[in-house]
């Protein structure tokens, strides 16, 4: 295998440089649209391919290197992308132009990954309309209502675990991602587990070791998203066995027991298992609204009503799963390093809590919404840090975007070509949010969130493929923080890192050397 891996590599530099590079040139200066040569095989990507930066400085040099430009050529391993750097063209690809622009690209054949290449993520057309509407009733206000205990039961574990490690230095990732599994595995699976009691749960384990990042992983990544056909016959895999077994045996067995037993849960599993038979129903009315950041539902049923197969409600959960596990742990680990750092907007964000306890108010999906500020934190923090780099989109059928600059031509996409609306890029950009390198709650203030231009804050992305989750992840943040801070003030520690610099082997935005704070009690 490692002999045959060798002589594909050569073989596909050879071809990439005297074929497929040039072409990629040429198909960018025949259209009149600027971009950066890169490197051979790698294009414009060499630099985190191998570690040297994190994958977001590859993509902020393309898009900072032609600042006049809406859009600019990004070269990513043999596959030429449009890069879209102006807001209003964003809104036209992701939500008035959206039935040229449906689906995601392939990034993993589902023969490569079975639970991912099946998720709604990875859907396509129809089949993915299908399974949104079948699945947006599990995300409204009144199921949100329902999960928020277990959120707040997990909490209070978290909270009491530091009391009993007071004078202990944390560190911030750890403790985020034991409060985030224990959510999921409360929420999603019907699972009791305290992560920080009992450390190594076999639960915790597995999840650990589905995002660990590596070497081995990333160029299994590489060649399956650029080679997918190489990939399937060398039989790589992403995720090993072993993992998505344990994931799958671990929901196929509540699924029957509940099934059998007649037990009623109100949890994601007891959702899906709802959306398989097809009565899943919405019972929300109002507006729900957790957060400046919540995204909407916009898509109405079709006439046909599809079957889901066991499998298929399987993938949703495992999504699901991995985005509430990580990417929200994500988003919270940088909220507790910027409050650390930053103990003016700590002591605020504190005022507004005690305040609201004093008030005799006890936390609840009714009025969360109240914390402002708290909703302001929550927004700073994932405009600095959003999960979402980017929001991919491949063309459906022909498109014609304006012309990149004045005096340029329009540019024709075709069925297949794939264009990066940028998110984490232009939350970045001094042109959209003046110095976006300090933390400042008070943009998303209902004094000056106004002044935020459309399409520049988009952290779970925007249109009908927006993150259907939004709702239950901003929950799962405002629970951890209003805990935290209630009882405790975070501080640095020695080992606080600042400015923090981005973990250059992992596709994620994750700090380099962790993130470690401490606590001190607040009565």
């Amino acid at each position: 295998m490692i002999g045959e891996l060798i002589i594909f590599i050569i073989t596909s530099t050879f071809f990439y440089y005297l074929y497929v590079y040039k072409k990629i040139h040429y198909f960018f200066e025949r259209r009149g649209v600027k971009f950066l040569s890169g490197v051979p095989m790698f294009g414009n990507m060499y630099d985190s391919t191998f570690a040297k930066k994190h994958y977001v400085e590859d993509l902020n040099a393309v898009y900072r290197a032609f600042p006049d430009e809406k859009y600019v050529g990004l070269i990513e391993g043999c596959t030429p992308i449009v890069l879209i750097r102006d807001p209003d063209l964003i809104k036209m690809i992701t939500i008035k132009d959206f039935d040229h622009f449906v689906n995601h690209k392939e990034f993993f054949d589902k023969d490569i990954d079975p639970l991912f290449g099946g998720s709604l993520f990875m859907m396509k057309d129809d089949k993915w309309r299908d399974m949104r509407v079948t699945l947006s009733p599990a995300f409204t206000g009144s199921k949100m209502r329902l999960m928020m205990n277990f959120m707040s039961e997990v909490g209070h574990n978290i909270t009491d675990h530091i009391k009993e490690h007071i004078s202990d230095e944390f560190n911030v990732e750890d403790l985020v991602r034991r409060y985030t599994l224990d959510v999921i595995a409360s929420a999603g699976f019907g699972l009791q587990i305290n992560s920080v009691k009992d450390k190594e749960n076999e639960f915790f384990k597995m999840s650990t070791d589905l995002f660990v990042s590596n070497f081995n992983r990333k160029l299994a990544m590489y060649i399956c998203s650029q080679y997918p056909l190489f990939g399937k016959k060398l039989g790589l895999k992403i995720f090993p066995e072993e993992i998505t077994s344990f994931f799958k045996k671990t929901i196929t067995r509540t699924m029957d027991y509940r099934e059998k037993n007649n037990v009623v849960r109100h949890d994601m599993i007891h959702l899906l298992m709802e959306a398989s038979k097809g009565t899943l129903k919405n019972t929300s009315i109002e507006k729900d609204d957790v957060g400046f950041a919540t995204t909407e539902e916009t898509l109405k049923p079709r006439s046909v009503t599809r079957k889901w197969t066991e499998d298929e409600i399987i993938s949703q959960l495992f999504t699901f799963f991995a985005a509430g596990f990580d990417s929200t742990a994500g988003a919270i680990t940088f909220s507790v390093h910027e409050l650390a750092v930053n103990p003016e907007v700590q002591e605020k964000l504190y005022q507004e809590i005690k305040g609201f306890e004093e008030y005799g108010k006890t936390l609840s999906y009714e009025n969360v919404a109240q914390l402002k500020y708290m909703d302001c934190v929550i927004n700073e923090t994932m405009r600095k840090w959003p999960p979402s780099i980017f929001m991919d989109r491949v063309c459906s059928k022909p498109y014609k975007l304006p012309p990149p600059r004045e005096g340029g031509k329009p540019y024709q996409l075709n069925p297949g070509d794939i264009v990066y609306n940028m998110v984490n890029v232009i939350h970045m950009d001094e042109k959209f949010h003046p110095k976006p390198e300090v933390f400042d709650p008070d943009r998303f203030s209902d004094e000056n969130k106004h002044k935020i231009q459309p399409f520049t804050f988009m952290p779970f992305g925007m249109g009908p493929r927006n993150c259907i989750a939004s709702r239950f992840a901003l929950l799962e943040m405002k629970v951890f923080l209003y805990d935290l801070i209630l009882h405790y003030k975070i501080v640095k520690s020695q080992k606080t890192s600042y400015p923090v610099r981005l973990k250059k082997d992992d596709f994620r935005i994750k700090a380099c050397g962790g993130t470690y704070v401490k606590f001190e009690s607040r009565t």
